[in-house]
C-alpha cells in the first residue's frame, strides 16, 4: 500500500503545500472554493490528516517518541541505552512513554505524540499483533516496533528469533533422548512464549512426538514461585525452559525444595539472561539477548526510514543471541 503524503494531495488539487497545510489547520485565509478543492483531494486519495493536523509543521521536530509498556519499563534499561547513544549521533531527542496494556490506550498515545509533531514512533511491547499493525499503519508516519517481526509500508521491527532459539535448543535435547521437556507460562510475555512453543513443537513434531509439557500458571497464584513449589511435589522433567530470569530462578528454588537435584534430575534453562542468573547456585544456563542492539538498531532504522524514502531499506532486520552453558546444564 502505496503512503499517501501531503504532497500527493497537493498535487492532487493543484495546489501548493503551504495550502494544504492551511486547510488541514483550518485556516482561515484560504478561499473556499481551493479549501473545498483541497478537501475533495483528501477523501479521495483517502489521506488521514487527522493523527497528525494539529502537529504538521514542514519543518522537524528532531523527535523521537518511545512507547514502553509499564510493566517492562524496568527491564528495558539497556535497550534504552543503545536507543539514545544513536540518537544523539544523529541529533534526536527521545521522549519516553509508558503505556499500560491495550492497542486502544497505545493509540490515543500515538495519536497524541503525532499532534507534538513527533517525526517518529519506537514501540517496544511484544503484544502486538499483525491486526493491531494495520491499525498503526493508519497514522502514516515511521513506526519501528522492538520485538515483534511486524513490517510493512510505514512499519519496520528489530527482533530477535525466539521460534528458531527453542527449535534448536529443543532439538539438541531431543537427539540426545530426552523427550520429557517443560516450557514456563509467562504471563507477561505472552508473544514470546507463544513464539518458544511454535519452536518446541516443530522440533517434537519433525520427529514424530507430541510436546505436552506446558506448565500453565494457575490465576488464582500470586507468583510463579508459590505455584511451582506445589507444582514440583507431583512433576518433574529432564528439562525446563523459561523466558525470564526470574522464573528460571523460581524453577531452581522450587525444585530444589522438592529434593529435585539440578542438573542431575531436571536441567534448567532461561532464554534471557540477566545478571541475576549468574548469582545463583547453581548458576543458570541461559541465552544472552542484544538488548543495546535492539535499541541501536532499531533508533538506525527509524533515521533511514526519515531520510532515504526513496530507497530500499531493510525494514525487517533479525538480531542474534549466544548460549552461555552454566551449571544448570549438564
Amino acid at each position: 500500500m502505496k503512503r499517501i503524503t501531503i504532497y500527493d494531495v497537493a498535487k492532487e488539487a493543484g495546489v501548493s503545500l503551504a495550502t494544504v497545510s492551511r486547510v488541514i489547520n483550518g485556516s482561515d485565509v484560504v478561499r473556499e472554493d481551493t479549501r473545498v478543492k483541497v478537501e475533495e483531494a483528501i477523501n479521495k486519495l483517502g489521506y488521514k490528516p487527522n493523527a497528525i493536523a494539529q502537529g504538521l509543521a514542514l519543518s522537524k521536530t528532531t523527535t523521537i517518541a518511545l512507547i514502553v509498556p509499564g510493566t517492562n519499563i524496568f527491564m528495558t534499561n539497556q535497550m534504552i541505552n543503545g536507543l539514545l547513544d544513536v540518537a544523539k549521533i544523529y541529533k534526536y531527542n527521545i521522549v519516553l512513554h509508558s503505556v499500560s496494556e491495550g492497542i486502544s490506550q497505545m493509540e490515543d498515545v500515538i495519536d497524541n505524540i503525532i499532534k507534538s509533531r513527533a517525526d517518529g514512533v519506537i514501540i517496544f511491547n511484544d503484544k502486538l499483533n499483525r491486526d493491531e499493525l494495520h491499525t498503526l499503519n493508519s497514522y502514516q508516519i515511521p513506526i519501528v516496533v522492538i520485538g515483534n517481526k511486524l513490517s510493512d509500508e510505514m512499519i519496520g521491527s528489530v527482533y530477535i528469533d525466539f521460534e528458531n532459539l527453542a527449535y534448536e535448543t529443543v532439538s539438541k535435547y531431543l537427539d540426545k533422548g530426552i523427550q520429557d521437556i517443560a516450557v514456563v507460562e509467562d504471563r507477561k510475555n505472552p508473544s514470546y512464549i507463544r513464539q518458544l512453543l511454535r519452536g518446541v513443537n516443530r522440533a517434537f513434531n519433525e520427529r514424530g512426538l507430541t510436546f505436552n509439557q506446558y506448565i500453565e500458571i494457575a490465576k488464582e497464584y500470586r507468583s510463579s514461585y508459590l505455584y511451582l513449589k506445589e507444582y514440583f511435589k507431583t512433576h518433574k522433567h529432564q528439562m525446563v525452559l523459561t523466558y525470564r530470569d526470574s522464573q528460571a530462578v523460581a524453577v531452581l528454588n522450587t525444585a530444589t525444595e522438592n529434593g529435585i537435584s539440578i542438573p542431575d534430575e531436571l536441567e534448567i534453562i532461561c532464554v534471557n539472561d540477566s545478571k541475576y542468573n549468574a548469582m545463583t547456585r547453581p548458576q543458570i544456563s541461559a541465552y544472552k539477548i542484544p538488548d543495546y542492539d535492539l535499541g541501536a538498531v532499531a533508533m538506525r532504522v527509524m533515521t533511514k526510514m526519515l531520510h532515504e524514502e526513496n530507497e530500499v531499506i531493510d525494514k525487517e532486520i533479525e538480531l542474534s543471541y549466544i548460549y552461555t552453558a552454566r551449571k544448570t546444564t549438564k
